[in-house]
């Protein structure tokens, strides 16, 4: 990984490696405890030649790898591109590094393309001793509304546990990702709402336990939850227990107010998923109509009409950005599912269901904007 396809930067235990060609984060790594902890996913072909050089498929498909940016999130059914739009499909190009004042880099990379008019900087941040990837994604003029996500990926070998900030309800959209048994399947009700997340609607009627992965064999589904408007402060947490180790996904609500997930778990039997894509589940942060694409987004819609924002406004006179961040814990011995997750102004406290509780560098600031 040390062609021009790829560019790192690195701290005291962390780096984080982005693949230019279409802006996906190829590595990310801490070490903690004296060992590597690699949350982050990566598609099983993305080193398969006959795939990563056919332009027939999507290029956020061939290079499928740990976190890209959606701008638009889904379907580009306006700005006419492809799934997930420019930022997850296309070049990205290094724009300079710079160090952190408190010891780190700071790499700004440029989106070749435009973006509804749009110049598109997405900006990554290591710090020394932080176990976290800092993610900015800055869009400077343009024209228009459009919904934007990240969309971070794990993989579960042998199972794990999963949990949230409270969230309002789920829902599933109106019609399964995979409705043509020919092509694959899908194991929950839709549409659907619910408000417990260990009671989602299966299309057969019984019911899913989403906070334990997997729920089922052979299938792709995908969830929308919708963060709870008092929460200052969002998260996702998947405890690994054979990786020994904790992948986390933090979020301002007031940038992404829905977490998506998207269990992809062996239920596409079509190029280039071919059944090989097990074990996958994307914690997914966006300000969008779930997956309903563009226009959905943008329209009046049940959730904006509720008063939750689906899509981001392009300022054509100025820069408009949304914040997120990724991290990679150390495991403790005898913790299987993460309780509850706070921020201080230095630190992230994790604590188990037992009340035990583990603390890492973090900089809480980024999120809020220093407010």
């Amino acid at each position: 990984m040390n062609d021009g396809n790829f560019h790192t930067i690195e701290a005291r235990g962390v780096r984080a490696t982005l693949d230019l060609r279409g802006g996906h984060v190829r590595v990310f790594a801490v070490t903690q405890d004296g060992r590597q902890v690699e949350p982050l996913h990566t598609a099983p072909w993305i080193d398969d030649k006959a795939i990563v050089d056919d332009e027939s498929i999507d290029a956020n498909l061939r290079f499928l790898s740990g976190d890209f940016f959606c701008a638009p999130f889904s379907t580009s059914d306006i700005d006419v591109t492809t799934l997930h739009g420019w930022p997850a499909n296309s070049p990205w190009t290094l724009v300079g590094v710079e160090p952190h004042p408190e010891g780190g880099q700071t790499a700004r990379y440029e989106l070749i393309k435009r973006v509804m008019g749009a110049r598109l900087i997405k900006e990554l941040t290591v710090r020394d001793g932080h176990p976290f990837l800092y993610e900015r994604h800055i869009f400077t003029g343009g024209e228009g509304d459009l919904p934007v996500a990240n969309h971070a990926m794990t993989r579960f070998d042998a199972g794990g546990r999963l949990s949230f900030s409270p969230k309002r309800f789920g829902t599933t959209p109106a019609t399964a990702i995979e409705s043509d048994p020919a092509l694959g399947r899908s194991l929950l009700a839709y549409p659907s709402r619910f408000t417990d997340l260990t009671q989602a609607p299966r299309s057969d009627g019984s019911t899913a336990d989403l906070t334990t992965y997997p729920f089922g064999s052979k299938h792709e589904d995908f969830v929308s939850l919708i963060e709870d408007p008092a929460n200052p402060f969002g998260w996702a947490a998947a405890v690994r227990p054979d990786k020994r180790d904790i992948f986390l996904s933090l979020k301002n609500p007031a940038d992404f107010p829905i977490t998506m997930m998207w269990f992809s778990n062996g239920g596409r039997d079509y190029q280039p998923w071919n059944g090989r894509h097990v074990g996958v589940l994307g914690l997914e942060e966006g300000r969008t109509y779930g997956g309903h694409g563009h226009k959905a987004s943008i329209a009046p819609n049940p959730w904006s009409e509720a008063g939750i924002p689906t899509s981001l406004r392009l300022d054509p006179a100025g820069d408009v950005e949304v914040r997120n961040v990724i991290g990679g814990v150390a495991l403790p011995e005898g913790w299987t599912r993460v309780a509850s997750v706070e921020a201080g102004a230095s630190e992230l406290v994790l604590s188990d269901e037992a009340g035990g509780t583990v603390a890492v560098p973090y900089d809480a600031a980024f999120l809020t904007r220093g407010a």
